[in-house]
């Protein structure tokens, strides 16, 4: 576990420098006399997150703090104490203890405390989040009521996880998970069942998943599955924001991964690529390095 604490007496330069070593680049300014500000960072594993204590102040991000931070992740904000009030793009909500909303990191933000305000704010990987919504759009800067049993549940998970003395990396990738399902119904999109073209491309991700381990499986093979040209396959996952060979090959890795972590068999990796349809040893690989920052057989130790 890891903890860094800002105190008030730091002052104002010094929360900030805080908040931009642990959240990234924020810009900031004090909005009265009676500025406090705290922040404590807390790390399990694969759990990242950090505890917010701040009155008087406002917190952003511009497009030039978005291009100077980490992209590739959300920030699910908790609200413990006190009111705050939480901008992005054209949604503005105020937030009471118990609520919760979701930002994304790589646009710009707003977030106003004006009294006393206490927050959690957990990082959710782009990964983890855009697999669970299986490619839903997902609604940033909404507020979660407090009074709805997800915000509920959410709120006693991740509290109840921050007082655990160490979470292996299973158990805080588990809690990740678990959190980014429970939120899925307020941040998910609500899809149009009558759209033709979002029924299409459901099918289409249900016809991957059942045919993921095939060598067969490739875009040209899918089409013909699904009953499409391969040009409208392409022009589907597109509007996406996918390219369907790319999606085929990471879900393979993503599952691949999946099965490194939760077996304890000291399966041969080379066949363990091939039962999730790669058939070159080497290019698998090279492929998992690429996705995960490290081979295999490095993955499989550290989540043994």
């Amino acid at each position: 576990m890891i903890s860094t604490t800002a105190q008030r007496h730091d002052g104002f330069d010094q929360w900030i420098h805080q908040i931009n070593q642990i959240c990234g680049a924020f810009n900031a300014q004090p909005l009265g006399s009676e500025f406090a500000g705290r922040i404590r960072e807390y790390q399990s594993d694969a759990l990242k997150l950090s505890f917010v204590d701040v009155c008087q102040a406002r917190l952003y991000r511009t497009p030039q703090e978005v291009a100077a931070g980490e992209g590739g992740k959300y920030f699910a904000v908790f609200q413990l104490d006190g009111t705050a009030g939480m901008a992005q793009g054209d949604d503005k909500v105020l937030l009471s203890p118990g609520d919760i909303t979701l930002i994304d990191a790589a646009r710009p933000s707003d977030f106003t405390y004006s009294e006393n305000s206490r927050q959690l704010s957990l990082i959710l990987p782009y990964q983890l989040v855009e697999q669970t919504l299986r490619f839903n759009q997902v609604k940033c800067g909404h507020r979660i009521a407090a009074t709805s049993p997800i915000a509920m549940l959410s709120h006693r998970l991740i509290l109840d996880a921050t007082r655990q003395q160490h979470l292996t990396r299973q158990e805080s990738e588990a809690t990740l998970e678990a959190i980014v399902s429970l939120l899925r119904p307020a941040i998910s999109q609500t899809d149009d069942s009558s759209d033709s073209h979002e029924r299409s491309f459901r099918k289409t991700l249900t016809c991957i998943d059942d045919n993921i381990r095939s060598e067969d499986l490739c875009p040209e093979w899918l089409a013909r599955e699904v009953g499409m040209s391969t040009r409208g396959l392409y022009r589907m996952f597109a509007k996406k924001g996918l390219v369907v060979a790319r999606y085929i090959k990471n879900r393979r890795l993503d599952l691949c991964a999946e099965s490194l972590r939760r077996s304890g068999k000291e399966e041969k990796l080379s066949v363990l690529g091939y039962s999730w349809g790669f058939s070159d040893s080497s290019y698998f690989s090279t492929a998992f390095k690429s996705r995960f920052g490290i081979a295999p057989g490095e993955y499989r130790k550290r989540h043994a």
